[in-house]
């Protein structure tokens, strides 16, 4: 979902920061080796993971500051305010969110046991306060040929209730700072943990290219809400991985716990926009809002709402960027396989078998031949763009831009075997707004 970018200015002058009339939203990479030391839910106050075979560190903080204090500023920034400073900023960040950024250490602190903690408050006036905070550093990146993660471990915020609360970790192309992000979508977000209203899931998207473009934003391309089972009573490790290894198919993939969750290919774009959203440097953000766009279009309401609980804060163990040259090392995927399902898997098929209809379109797939199969979409109402997203035998999830054919959108799956399935599912336009199939299964005869 989309979260507008930021103009940076250093902590210690508490200067305001606008927000640019567009949105974005971001997060980043998780290096393939270091996946394999995460099983599940890491402990509080862990260190940070060494770098793996290959690979180097390229930037980390274990928060292991005295309690109650505030960040080192030689690492980090504060955003203050509600919005850019900059001519022609949009107001409460662009996405419509309510709190103000402050540095105050109410809001943003080191708790005395190895954590950072991002709280919001809501004083007797009713108006909130949170914080929003990023790293100076904005040359993280994979190089050409190599890799790059970022990777943090976070316990979200559990509210009582929580009905607009927003936490983020995300990054940004790094030109988004000199021009306080109006290039944004092109240069690039990647949101590596989005969570709203206190549900207890997580999204994952990328933000590139122009507005209403090619990659749909301001809404990206995302994987959509994920469950996220204990996020919000145990830390876990997000993380992100910008694979340049093969210069004709980079990648991005997500993972939650070593559990591959979402993955975006460089061919569901265009070259241009995939070179200047991907191939640079990026900078680190964690923040929580209260209220705006996101949390609004989940619950298809306001927020937030009047009994929200205040003082419900994001916890973060420790943050870590990794870099892998070109032909080093850890190939940047999971050295052992993860023993859960990915959480876009479907676990079951749905009436229908290889297909079905909804009150939104049919859905449906065919072999064509003896290595491929053909899978259609044809929405009920008129769609601006279909993309279907699949994985075959439950291995590496691909995402398409679906091929609109007099109404009816296609896409044919290659390199199958007899007795091969395919596991998909559909994200599509309608009527301006953006929505998610149920699950389908597809066995290649």
């Amino acid at each position: 979902m989309n979260r507008n970018p930021h103009i940076s200015r250093p902590a210690t002058e508490q200067r305001q920061y606008g927000r640019g009339a567009i949105a974005a939203s971001a997060a980043m990479a998780v290096v393939a080796g270091l996946l394999t030391m995460f099983t599940g839910a890491t402990s509080a106050a862990a260190a940070v993971p060494a770098a793996p075979a290959g690979w180097t560190t390229a930037f980390s903080d274990d928060f292991n500051g005295a309690s109650g204090s505030g960040l080192n500023t030689a690492n980090w920034l504060y955003d203050i305010g509600t919005s850019y400073n900059y001519p022609g900023a949009a107001a409460n960040w662009g996405t419509g969110e309510i709190e103000t950024a402050t540095n105050s250490t109410a809001n943003v602190y080191q708790d005395g046991s190895g954590h950072m903690v991002i709280k919001p408050i809501k004083d007797a006036a009713g108006q909130w306060t949170s914080g929003r905070v990023e790293t100076r550093r904005t040359d993280f990146q994979a190089p050409a040929g190599g890799e790059m993660e970022l990777s943090a471990s976070i316990q979200q915020p559990n509210p009582q209730s929580g009905l607009g609360y927003w936490p983020a970790f995300w990054a940004m192309g790094a030109d988004a700072r000199p021009v306080g992000a109006t290039n944004w979508p092109n240069i690039g977000e990647l949101d590596v943990m989005e969570d709203v209203n206190a549900l207890s899931q997580h999204s994952t998207t990328f933000h590139c290219g122009a507005w209403a473009g090619e990659c749909h934003d301001p809404d990206g391309i995302s994987s959509g809400l994920q469950s996220c089972p204990g996020c919000q009573t145990s830390f876990h490790t997000y993380s992100v991985i910008v694979d340049r290894t093969n210069p004709a198919a980079e990648q991005l993939r997500f993972y939650l716990d070593n559990t591959l969750t979402y993955t975006v290919n460089e061919n569901q774009v265009s070259v241009a926009t995939w070179q200047a959203a991907v191939d640079h440097g990026f900078f680190a953000i964690f923040d929580l809002a209260v209220g705006g766009s996101y949390p609004n279009k989940v619950c298809g309401c306001t927020s937030p709402s009047a009994s929200i609980t205040s003082g419900a804060g994001m916890s973060v163990d420790w943050f870590a960027v990794y870099q892998k040259a070109a032909g080093g090392g850890s190939t940047g995927t999971p050295t052992s396989t993860p023993t859960s399902t990915p959480t876009s898997t479907p676990t079951s098929t749905p009436t229908g078998g290889s297909g079905g209809t909804t009150a939104d379109g049919t859905a449906a797939a065919v072999r064509v031949n003896a290595t491929q199969a053909q899978i259609t979409f044809k929405p009920t109402t008129a769609a601006a763009y279909v993309d279907v997203h699949y994985l075959v035998n439950n291995a590496n999830q691909q995402n398409f831009r679906m091929t609109n054919n007099a109404g009816t959108w296609t896409q044919t799956v290659g390199n199958l075997s007899a007795g091969n399935t395919v596991s998909y599912w559909f994200t599509y336009e309608k009527s301006g707004a953006q929505y998610d199939s149920p699950h389908y299964t597809y066995t290649q005869s």
